[in-house]
């Protein structure tokens, strides 16, 4: 079996010639996939040259209907020959897969931004829409290990308001003091990775008057309403979007120094850290043998942290949120870090880590996205964004193929002493 593939416009056309059997079957399976990975979500399947079909050959061509069709794309068979025509009006299929497909309504694009690396197909979801955000406790602490019951405060994370930080699920500081974690939380819904030892990603989603709750340390959150949408891949001649890039692109986006953003997208690797350890367990816990008083201090910076030694959860898909900025505020400082190799653009940001999924093209809605990627796929992995730029051995920045960005302008910044 040969399968040519073409491109019409935005529909991808997929030619067979040969027998569709149960060993083709795998073959055309592999090339759907891919096509799928590669973005595509209106596939045309041509089968005026199929001579013979198999209940398997069927069985693939379903399910990659169903597939599609969640994703609010879709999936045809055109030219049928009569072997593959008769076996689809017998298996009551013709309606189906021989129908042609409506209009699927796309997203107005308002505008296009073109990078060195990206390609940014943006709407302008609520224009004018500006978010609030408030930096919460003291990150100095983390270091010092200097955390008590003080330090720890309720924070509800309701649909409209993200956060990243460090926190836990549960009752109060005691209850959550030795499992204090790497946490992120948009539309309706929280992840954190507890560092209890258990090492698996915990999470709540927003259902009815349920709202996810975190026990902070420290955190930086953002309320409001998103006012841009942006659809974003990585150029034809590059491999990948840096995180950077993103960052910088999503600043010009937003029109500001300063921006909240949450990002849906396929990774092509994640680089960071997440706690080993809780934060909040005194030094008699054993941050180092040598006794140093810091956390970060070698050796024993390895028995709190754990960071990837290269690009991780490649070929999966990553939820990101934070707060990106190019420009110095008092409260911000504290908590941003270079994004890149350049001091600007400085950001936190947390990602958790998924099993891939394909993305929609036509419904952006937050809730639903992210209440899909809990509900339909497992959480791998929370991770704080870094950038490793040692030399010959670092893992550089995380990168990501291709995905769908929720940003907005930051117009307000509260701080433990007030606005900045």
């Amino acid at each position: 079996m040969e399968i040519t593939t073409r491109r019409d416009d935005d529909v991808l056309e997929l030619a067979i010639d040969g027998r569709l059997d149960a060993y083709w079957a795998d073959h055309l399976a592999t090339a759907l996939e891919e096509a799928v990975r590669g973005g595509a979500d209106r596939i045309r399947i041509d089968m005026a040259a199929v001579s013979y079909m198999s209940s398997v050959g069927i069985r693939v061509l379903l399910r990659f209907y169903k597939q599609l069709h969640a994703m609010q794309g879709w999936f045809t068979v055109v030219r049928p020959s009569e072997p593959v025509k008769t076996v689809l009006e017998l298996a009551g299929l013709e309606d189906l897969l021989l129908r042609a497909p409506a209009a699927a309504p796309r997203a107005a694009i308002r505008r296009r931004v073109d990078r060195e690396a990206a390609v940014l197909d943006v709407v302008d979801d609520t224009p004018g829409a500006t978010l609030r955000c408030q930096a919460i406790g003291d990150p100095g602490l983390l270091e010092r290990r200097g955390f008590s019951a003080q330090h720890c405060r309720r924070v509800a994370f309701p649909e409209d308001t993200m956060g990243v930080g460090v926190g836990a699920f549960g009752r109060g500081y005691d209850d959550c003091r030795g499992r204090f974690g790497e946490f992120l939380a948009a539309g309706g819904a929280a992840a954190y990775l507890p560092t209890d030892g258990t090492n698996v990603a915990d999470y709540l989603v927003a259902r009815a008057a349920f709202v996810p709750t975190v026990e902070v340390l420290y955190a930086v959150t953002c309320g409001g309403r998103f006012a841009h949408v942006a659809r974003f891949e990585h150029r034809s001649d590059t491999r990948a979007v840096p995180l950077a890039t993103l960052a910088e692109a999503a600043l010009d986006i937003a029109g500001t120094d300063t921006a909240g953003l949450v990002v849906v997208a396929e990774s092509a690797g994640l680089v960071g850290a997440a706690l080993r350890r809780s934060p909040a367990l005194d030094a008699a816990h054993g941050a180092s043998a040598a006794g140093v008083d810091t956390l970060f201090a070698h050796p024993g910076v390895r028995d709190w942290l754990s960071f990837t030694p290269e690009r991780a959860y490649i070929r999966g898909l990553a939820l990101v949120v934070g707060v990106v900025t190019r420009a110095a505020h008092p409260a911000l400082t504290p908590l941003v870090r270079p994004l890149g190799r350049a001091p600007w653009p400085a950001g936190h940001l947390h990602a958790a880590a998924f099993s891939y999924r394909p993305l929609q093209k036509h419904d952006l809605d937050l809730r639903t996205t992210v209440a899909t990627l809990f509900e339909a796929e497992t959480v791998h992995g929370v991770l704080h964004l870094l950038t490793d730029d040692r030399d010959v051995t670092g893992a550089g920045e995380s990168e990501l193929v291709r995905g769908i960005c929720w940003l907005g302008p930051i117009t307000e910044i509260e701080g433990e002493g007030g606005r900045s």
